[in-house]
């Protein structure tokens, strides 16, 4: 068994906690609802719990897919609950956002994957929060374009729906999601005329030549806001991190995408998803 690699100094935070923080995790916690800050072990929790800000992730916290880089839960979930979306939307009006991030498990348990659940909490949250703007990070609904097309008649302001890792890796590491049919969705997305959005980790062994690769398919499906970032093993079980890549790469990586035509590029160490989400909206 290979040793693990050193974790550089540039990725060791210090979580931290403030009023606002707390405050957060009270409204999380007494509401019972799931967030990927803390199912995903997202290293910026404390940056962003301390502004007020969470990703809340609906469909429960069990998972159907079993990914080999994603600490959430894997198994049967439970059925859905029917009173989340006025949680969730209830929970967004007590923290005053003025811009939500919503998130889920893969559903490949139910007919229609968790589609009329996306949809109807987004309308929600437009109800209970009508100034608040809103940006979704969707699963692939398996390539069914008319399940996507729940999430878009809706008209979230940013649909994002991530492609986690460079072509030649993502067999390896997702469980049923396939790279082609997430640009499929991305695809789609865009031609909707809503702002479409994805997400990678590096350091899963990939090459600089292979992100350079999915840039240019993601901008030929029309994605126009990019996040990367370093891909954190979550235990030893998970996928093993092959390198830790450097600042000065993570900045190279932006040049190179807003080169290519991204409107937005985030890219460090500890960007994730939605880190500095509610910048996105404002550009």
């Amino acid at each position: 068994m290979a040793d693990r690699i050193h974790k550089p100094e540039w990725l060791k935070i210090r979580i931290g906690a403030n009023e606002r923080y707390t405050e957060t995790k009270q409204i999380v916690d007494s509401h019972c609802l799931h967030t990927i800050c803390s199912s995903g072990r997202c290293p910026n929790m404390g940056e962003c719990w301390g502004k007020g800000t969470a990703t809340f992730m609906i469909g429960g916290d069990i998972c159907t897919r079993s990914c080999k880089f994603c600490n959430t839960q894997t198994g049967r979930p439970l059925p859905l609950d029917s009173a989340e979306p006025t949680h969730v939307a209830q929970s967004i009006a007590l923290m005053k956002l003025n811009h939500a991030v919503i998130t889920s498990v893969d559903r490949d348990d139910l007919p229609d994957l968790g589609a009329g659940h996306w949809a109807q909490t987004i309308r929600e949250i437009k109800r209970l929060n009508p100034q608040t703007t809103v940006e979704v990070l969707i699963p692939d609904f398996q390539g069914r374009m008319e399940l996507v097309d729940q999430i878009i008649h809706e008209h979230p302001d940013i649909i994002s729906h991530n492609m986690e890792t460079v072509r030649r890796i993502s067999p390896q590491v997702r469980s049923a999601a396939n790279y082609e049919t997430s640009l499929s969705v991305i695809y789609h997305i865009s031609q909707s005329g809503i702002t479409s959005k994805s997400g990678i980790m590096v350091g899963l062994g990939e090459t600089p030549e292979e992100v350079e690769i999915l840039m240019d398919d993601l901008r030929n499906a029309g994605c126009r806001i990019l996040t990367i970032g370093q891909y954190l093993q979550p235990s030893r079980r998970h996928y093993p991190v092959a390198e830790y890549i450097t600042p000065q790469q993570f900045e190279l990586y932006k040049q190179i995408g807003l080169e290519k035509g991204f409107d937005i590029v985030e890219s460090a160490p500890l960007v994730r998803s939605s880190y500095h989400a509610e910048k996105h909206i404002r550009r």
